[in-house]
């Protein structure tokens, strides 16, 4: 077992008599488009002053206990958004309190006139700030759309804010050649276009409209100036709600279909935009959604079970105490949750990390051993191969009297664990401490909205991992729609969900949880590429629902 070593966040003393502002640009929605630098900075705010529509992006990134005076919780649905004045109060009541105080915006600060007021109100008052850039909506959507701002010509580009453009604006760019990056309400779009026509730009010239750039939810659509508002009626594009869904519109030869087609490198991702339900508590599938996330999808997390502690806690606590006074060789953790488990038991006696010395440490799973790294302890052994049981015991050194002065193995688990690691490492001549740290029932029921989604065929695809989550996944919310996806981890979670009517379309090549969401992908692409050579509209299995849920007689 290795201890490791955490490297802790220098953070700068606050409540000095002057305060600083970070103006930070959060980017255009992805929040994998954040820089170095503004991580950095998250992670030293003592305020956090964020914008509602990039508040989940920089939220992971900031130390427990930031002030957040800005944001509302989800379930307050009489929220009125905040003003710009109502922002900018806030900053400077922090930044004179001698507080650290990061400001993020949408897009990159230098592009917010607010942030500008902001920043001159800092500098009239003597108070430091520093600017953080960050990725423009206008130039980060583009990219993400597929549609090119210049080429080998050094054409010009002009960037236009609909909302503040002037007469004179409009008219030098009705009047050039250069590729106009237009932000605008979506509402706003066909009106746009026919004004720049008015200022002189062909009816003919290309032109593109995406929204939600750089998310999961971004869609966007090929015209021309003339035609632009009979493609987005076609498409049946809604007005928001606000009447302010922001578009970024690219006006220019860049912005052909044809050209698209061959650079549309973020739609074109297996799964784009595809909810898949992931019945498995945020802990552990917190790799898996990553994974999805990379092949376009989006992912929600619904916890099938719910952890309780042991009815009789002593075992525990004797397995504890003979981790103290030497008792084991080897402790072996199978999930997250005995990790979670040992650790809580740790703290109550007042234990750390270092109650592990001189203890081989061995772990199944990614999640587990970033659990235990986490708590400060390095895994010994880790599966080579296959993450399960079997692959423990694979890699697993049998008891040998010579270089094992102990043969006692402390195994945390679950009460309904199964008995192939007990049963294996005993046939290698380990004593084996098989004890339950906790226990697994049935969890909650998820939200009603949850709930008619798995039956209403809201969810693309759901991935079960075993057979607990098919049954558990039915009890607490009933059968997927017909038209969802069903991947399966392997035969016998296949079996179980043929058993309660489900038809299995996906099924991992290898029992893991990295090999099940690549399965996924791959019968994504290979559905998307079918569709595109039959000259198909491409839609996600929740659009294409069926009168009738799927059923299937076992």
């Amino acid at each position: 077992m290795s201890p490791t070593t955490a490297h802790p966040v220098h953070v700068q003393p606050s409540g000095t008599d002057h305060g600083h502002v970070t103006f930070l640009g959060a980017g255009p929605g992805d929040p994998g488009l954040l820089t170095l630098r503004a991580v950095d900075a998250l992670a030293q705010a003592d305020v956090l002053i964020a914008d509602p529509r990039v508040f989940e992006v920089v939220r992971t990134h900031i130390r427990a206990g930031v002030d957040t005076p800005l944001q509302v919780t989800d379930d307050d649905t009489s929220a009125i958004p905040p003003r710009a004045d109502d922002a900018a109060d806030l900053v400077m009541r922090a930044a004179r309190s001698g507080k650290r105080v990061v400001r993020a915006v949408a897009g990159d600060p230098g592009m917010d006139a607010n942030a500008l007021d902001d920043m001159l109100a800092c500098a009239s008052e003597g108070i430091t700030f520093e600017v953080v850039p960050g990725i423009s909506e206008a130039v980060g959507v583009a990219a993400y759309a597929g549609v090119p701002l210049r080429n080998g010509k050094g054409a010009d580009v002009r960037f236009v804010d609909a909302r503040s453009a002037d007469e004179r604006c409009w008219t030098e760019v009705g009047t050039s050649d250069a590729t106009a990056v237009i932000s605008t309400p979506l509402d706003e779009v066909a009106a746009t276009a026919q004004r720049l026509i008015a200022s002189g730009r062909k009816p003919d010239t290309p032109l593109s409209v995406t929204v939600a750039g750089t998310t999961t939810r971004q869609r966007t659509w090929s015209a021309t100036l003339a035609t632009v508002e009979r493609t987005l009626k076609a498409a049946k594009v809604l007005p928001a709600a606000d009447g302010d869904r922001s578009a970024i519109a690219v006006v220019g030869e860049h912005s052909t279909p044809a050209l698209r087609e061959q650079l549309a490198w973020f739609e074109s991702k297996p799964l784009f935009g595809w909810n898949v339900l992931v019945p498995r508590t945020r802990e552990q599938a917190a790799s898996l959604s990553e994974q999805l996330r990379s092949y376009g999808a989006v992912p929600s997390e619904v916890p099938t079970i719910a952890v309780e502690p042991p009815r009789t806690p002593q075992q525990m606590d004797r397995a504890v105490k003979g981790l103290v006074t030497g008792r084991y060789e080897w402790i072996a953790f199978t999930s997250v949750n005995a990790v979670k488990a040992v650790r809580e038991k740790f703290e109550e006696y007042g234990l750390d990390a270092r109650a592990f010395a001189g203890i081989k440490v061995a772990a199944v799973g990614e999640q587990t051993a970033r659990a235990l790294i986490d708590f400060g302890v390095r895994p010994d052994l880790l599966p080579s191969g296959e993450q399960s049981a079997m692959g423990l015991l694979e890699d697993w050194p049998p008891y040998d009297p010579v270089f094992d002065p102990i043969d006692r193995v402390f195994l945390p688990r679950a009460d309904i664990a199964t008995e192939t690691l007990v049963a294996g490492l005993i046939d290698m001549g380990w004593e084996v401490d098989d004890v339950t740290a906790y226990r697994t029932v049935r969890a909650s029921p998820p939200p009603a909205a949850t709930r008619e989604a798995i039956k209403g065929g809201g969810f693309d695809a759901v991935l079960f991992t075993s057979s607990s989550t098919v049954r558990n996944l039915v009890g607490i919310a009933g059968k997927p729609h017909n038209v969802t996806v069903i991947a399966c981890i392997g035969p016998a979670t296949a079996k179980t969900a043929e058993e309660h009517g489900l038809r299995v379309d996906v099924m991992a090549p290898e029992p893991s949880v990295s090999q099940l969401a690549q399965a996924l992908a791959d019968f994504g692409a290979k559905r998307r590429a079918s569709a595109l050579a039959a000259g198909e509209v491409l839609k996600r299995p929740s659009e294409k629902r069926p009168q009738r849920r799927r059923t299937r007689t076992p």
